[in-house]
């Protein structure tokens, strides 16, 4: 395959420069010509996994617009290779690029149970609850095979400890049986990630993520399993889904879903220019117009860091949009809630069994 056309099955289409990193790289037209006569690929595009050993896993989160005080990643970079996502440019942090790198190379925290059963056994520790997926997802892939979220799970059933979960993957639905134990005590509520109802648009934005199909199965079956479960339609990007929202919420809450919340999307660091390269190769004919509409949300430029506005943006578009979820939840999800976690179990549960006195 030669290096300018569009790489199927990932969404970056380019690795970006590291903004860490001394120097950066080019691949020449001249190298792409010799691989090209010698029949080789330029690039490898299969994926790696990286094992790391942090020396802490539970991450408090300071910034007042994710709605989430504490978070737990038990992967870093993630192959469903979403071209919006907002958790690219942490892979910087690591030494790899925000790019093909982030869906190509995934680092595995081996000793994340160790580390979390560690934080929850902590005499200083007071319940909070703690998101999985608050970066990469918790259900890419490779869990399937490592079933270190499983493992997760199991400790936090075992502590009483109250834990979020965002996901775009069914392979949550593995664990359901964990999950229906932990949702017993109110010490579990999940997200579904469903940003179109058009399989044609997911596989453009979401290459290696659940059809749209499993994942509206997932948010009815755990709701059937009475496991709390909401949906998030994020991000909203102008001219590719924002005309969706209201048959999403429709259809979510005829699945049972309790609640439904959104983001509106930036391009923040280097997903600027990974947007930009992936929209012009893969939406060509609309490329301007939706980078333009982009902008004009958040003030003129792709990136926003503005707190407050930065998820939600700002003028007449993101007006729109915040209207018409009012209406939809109004419509379609006006006697729903979903039950606060129990932060009060976990006390007792503190050696990972109950106490008598």
């Amino acid at each position: 395959m030669s290096y300018e056309d569009f790489i199927k099955g990932r969404g970056a289409q380019k690795n970006s420069s590291n903004k860490f990193d001394a120097h950066s790289h080019e691949t020449r037209d001249d190298f792409l010509n010799y691989c090209n006569a010698e029949g080789e690929e330029a690039v490898n595009f299969k994926t790696t996994t990286i094992e790391t050993f942090p020396k802490s896993i539970v991450n408090k989160v300071t910034s007042p617009d994710v709605g989430m005080d504490f978070s737990l990643n038990p992967y870093q970079g993630c192959e469903h290779g979403c071209i919006y996502c907002y958790a690219r440019n942490s892979h910087e942090f690591w030494g790899y690029s925000a790019g093909l790198d982030f869906e190509q190379k995934i680092l595995v925290k081996r000793n994340s149970v160790e580390l979390l059963e560690k934080k929850l056994k902590s005499k200083s520790w007071q319940a909070r609850p703690i998101v999985l997926s608050g970066n990469t997802d918790c259900y890419q892939p490779i869990e399937k095979e490592l079933k270190i979220t499983r493992s997760l799970l199991q400790t936090f059933l075992k502590y009483r400890h109250p834990v979020g979960m965002i996901t775009k993957n069914s392979l949550i639905l593995r664990d359901l049986d964990i999950l229906r134990e932990l949702a017993q005590d109110r010490l579990v509520h999940v997200n579904i990630s469903i940003t179109t109802l058009q399989e044609h648009t997911r596989r453009v934005l979401e290459p290696r993520t659940a059809s749209i199909k499993k994942r509206l199965e997932t948010v009815e079956k755990l709701a059937a399993a009475n496991v709390p479960v909401s949906v998030m339609m994020a991000p909203i990007i102008p001219s590719i889904n924002n005309h969706e929202i209201m048959p999403l919420v429709r259809e979510v809450a005829n699945r049972g879903a309790r609640g439904v919340g959104y983001t509106i999307v930036r391009l923040n660091g280097s997903i600027g220019e990974i947007f930009t390269d992936w929209i012009r190769k893969s939406m060509p004919d609309r490329a301007d117009k939706v980078l333009n509409q982009i902008a004009n949300i958040h003030g003129g430029s792709l990136n926003d860091s503005r707190f407050g506005t930065r998820m939600k943006g700002e003028g007449q578009f993101a007006e729109q949009v915040k209207q018409q979820f009012k209406i939809a939840r109004k419509m379609y999800l006006q006697d729903r809630k979903k039950p606060s976690l129990n932060c009060k179990l976990h006390e007792e549960y503190k050696d990972g069994q109950t106490k008598l006195f």
